[in-house]
């Protein structure tokens, strides 16, 4: 079935089997009343062609098979009618086609809105955003060959009359640990690959780059090429995108000038003397000093020791400390993972800037964020991924199965409760402040307490949280890290590395450094004012995210929201290969089920009385301009109308409720005919007038070819009619004729001719001249 709310049995198998079949024949499209499921086809579809958006244009859900176009449409309209802004909330595994979900939404609304140059501008950016923010934000994962190692909430902006005239992105949560280490079978992030296959001869000399497998930041797995995919092509699209968002060709160049400055960083490698740091070979500080703009040996000094400020006895000291290898490691790749990052925030901002607008009217949302992922370990990227995600499916489940519960008990609608698992406790767990504390908070206390080295903070984060939380019904531990029960599944977390990544501390000599570059491009990368900075306690990678996490949550309340659930169908990335289990598990954890059971007992459709009235005015003269009176009462008056059976709906204390869309495309429908009705009173007027306007006009041009070319009656061209030629007024004589009330259309003097004689006839007393 297209919707399965028309199921004939709800459960796992029926759903996962429904699936299946239309996965097997192509369909990869489902709904579940208003949502739509996307199962990832591993191939290209003829479904998203010209043809398809003329078809979904302006059409009624139920028209035609479900399809992407179909929601965008529906959201673009709901934007324009009720003016109110709109977003798609795309969740799903890493490699379940969020991202290609993503770029259907925003091609299908740049295709189907208004025109013009400034808005073909902003369209151009629109879609010319993804290939570059791909370049640098995603990367070949065992699970995605171009997974999202980001987050993003893309804000499409319109004018009233619904043009897209300006946009906005917010990023999340780079995966900035990519850039220095990955794991077994993945690959780094794209540009680095497009960038070495890319380059021009002089590009190569300039930057002095070379093959990947040597550099340290791209030979860790031994993965360098995509399946289908061509660097070399993919890098001229990127350069292609920097200057449609408006980067100049000098910026362009500091931007790879960066890139590459990163991966050479990434080769500098120390030895131990004396149990002191040593740079290697002081040939590899060269080049990544010269691409940097920074002296060599203030490189070279910077990552193998470290100021810091002693405080004795009322004064603060400034020491030198030598490092060891492991912490000059650390100092290099934080470096290069700040510069990456800071790079990555610089782009989304030129991005910003080519298509802001001074104040925003309506928009649509698009929100693509990674998926959640189980990794055979999971280290502190994940656990903040899946946080997000939790964050996600908490909206999912606030606003269609809580919610919607809950309104019917408040409108007094009669109503059997549906049983869900509401993941709240679960996001609770990790980010709750007080009473016990969540993770987040346990892990910031601990960062703010170790030692500046980090030795044992991991297993005293560990103890900490077997000692205030251990006793969590959805947390449990093992002698490395974690599990957390998330709506997912169980993640065991290993929390090894999880106190240095989550204070994410970038020291300030290494700032100083970069502030000391002779090219403007990074000196405005690192803005900061160390001294003001200095102050106060620093924020923590886990602050950030859950920060950032509930300002989005705040963003899509505001938004009328729609959801797309994407389905990873297997592990292989081949079309037509179908995983019975893997997508059984994902039916059951993102509630399909009770979705489909709360839709199916519950109300397709719900307003609120004043504007549904506003909606159906139209239908009848009562109601038309407007309903004086009752609003209830003028809500039944419509419904009964257009004769809908009294099962179809229910009146609340302030708003209707429609069972079946099908009632709904009633209501629709017969609105639609009275529109037509009336425009075609309005046409037959107009097309009328313009005849009119027409015949004068034929009139005027045929008196004017024959202006001055008449031998009789020279002057009756062009002249207006008066009507009166007498001025029967003046000749009371004639006036007594006629009577003194009556009007006189027409008087004139005339000749009278005898039929008979051919002439004139005399009267009495006038000579015949």
């Amino acid at each position: 079935v297209d919707d399965m709310v028309l199921l004939s049995k709800i459960n796992e198998d029926a759903i996962t089997d429904n699936l299946k079949k239309r996965y097997m024949d192509d369909y990869i499209f489902t709904y579940i009343g208003p949502v739509l499921i996307s199962v990832n086809p591993f191939k290209q579809l003829p479904y998203f062609t010209e043809r398809e958006v003329e078809l979904y244009q302006g059409a009624a859900q139920y028209e035609n098979p479900p399809h992407i176009y179909a929601l965008a449409d529906n959201m673009y309209r709901n934007m324009m009618i009720d003016s109110e802004n709109q977003c798609v909330i795309i969740s799903g595994e890493s490699g379940a086609g969020k991202t290609v979900a993503a770029k259907y939404i925003m091609s299908y609304v740049s295709k189907v809105s208004g025109g013009g140059d400034k808005v073909q501008h902003v369209k151009d950016i629109i879609l010319q955003s993804n290939p570059l923010l791909e370049a640098f934000g995603n990367a070949k994962t065992v699970r995605n060959n171009n997974s999202s190692r980001f987050g993003k909430y893309f804000e499409i902006q319109f004018s009233r009359g619904g043009a897209p005239d300006g946009g906005k992105i917010s990023n999340f949560l780079l995966e900035k640990s990519r850039v220095v280490s990955q794991n077994q079978g993945e690959r780094n992030f794209h540009i680095y690959y497009q960038l070495l296959g890319g380059a021009t001869a002089e590009q190569r000399e300039n930057l002095g780059v070379t093959t990947p497998d040597y550099y340290n930041y791209l030979n860790q797995t031994g993965t360098y090429t995509v399946e289908d995919v061509n660097d070399k092509k993919e890098f001229s699209d990127t350069m292609e995108a920097m200057s449609v968002v408006g980067l100049s060709l000098e910026d362009q160049d500091s931007v790879l000038q960066l890139v590459a400055g990163i991966l050479h960083l990434g080769n500098i490698s120390f030895r131990e003397e004396n149990n002191y740091a040593v740079v290697e070979s002081q040939d590899f500080l060269a080049f990544p000093a010269y691409l940097l703009g920074i002296s060599q040996d203030g490189l070279c000094s910077k990552l193998t020791s470290r100021i810091m400020d002693s405080k004795w006895g009322g004064k603060t000291e400034s020491i030198s400390v030598t490092l060891n290898t492991e912490q000059a490691c650390f100092s290099r790749d934080a470096l290069s993972k700040a510069l990456y990052a800071r790079l990555f925030d610089f782009l989304v901002d030129c991005i910003n800037k080519a298509m802001q607008k001074e104040q925003e009217e309506l928009n649509i949302g698009v929100l693509d964020i990674y998926g959640f992922e189980i990794f055979q370990q999971n280290g502190f990227e994940q656990f903040c991924i899946n946080f997000v995600n939790e964050k996600l499916q908490q909206i999912f489940i606030e606003l269609t199965l809580k919610a919607e519960q809950e309104e019917y008990v408040q409108e007094g609608i009669k109503w059997t409760p549906i049983e869900y698992f509401n993941n709240k406790v679960v996001c609770d767990l990790i980010e709750s402040k007080l009473n016990p504390p969540g993770i987040m908070s346990i892990l910031d206390d601990v960062c703010a307490t170790m030692h500046a080295k980090g030795e044992g903070a991991d297993q005293t984060l560990l103890q900490k949280l077997q000692g205030q939380i251990g006793s969590h019904e959805h947390f449990s531990s093992w002698n490395k890290g974690f599990i957390v029960h998330h709506y997912a599944g169980k993640v065991s977390y290993d929390v090894s590395g999880f106190c240095e990544r989550n204070r994410d501390v970038l020291f300030n000599d290494i700032i100083e450094l970069m502030q000391s570059s002779e090219f403007p491009f990074i000196r405005a990368l690192f803005p900061e004012n160390l001294e003001a900075e200095k102050r106060g306690r620093p924020t923590t990678a886990s602050s950030k995210i859950k920060k950032q996490a509930n300002s989005l949550v705040q963003t899509l309340m505001k938004c009328t929201p729609h959801y797309i659930r994407c389905i990873k169908p297997n592990e292989t990335k081949r079309p037509r290969d179908w995983e019975e289990n893997r997508v059984r598990h994902q039916v059951e954890y993102l509630g399909l089920r009770e979705n489909i059971r709360v839709r199916r007992a519950g109300y397709a459709y719900r307003r609120v009385f004043n504007k549904f009235l506003q909606r159906y005015a139209i239908l009848t003269k009562e109601s038309w301009p407007q309903w004086r009176g009752d609003e209830r009462q003028g809500v039944l008056h419509l419904l009964n109308s257009v004769n809908m059976d009294q099962d179809q709906f229910q009146l609340g204390k302030t708003k209707v409720f429609i069972k079946a869309p099908e009632s709904l495309f009633l209501l629709e429908e017969m609105r639609e005919r009275k529109y037509n009705g009336y425009a075609r009173v309005i046409q037959k007027a107009w097309r009328k007038h313009i005849a009119v306007r027409k015949y004068v006009k034929m009139r005027e041009e045929a008196s004017d070819v024959v202006l001055n070319k008449k031998e009789r009656r020279r002057n009756s061209i062009n002249r207006n009619f008066v009507g009166d030629y007498i001025g029967t007024d003046n000749h009371p004589e004639i006036r007594q004729f006629v009577g003194r009330r009556e009007r006189i259309d027409f008087a004139d003097v005339v000749v009278k001719y005898d039929r008979r004689f051919r002439k004139p006839t005399l009267k009495p007393g006038f000579k015949n001249e």
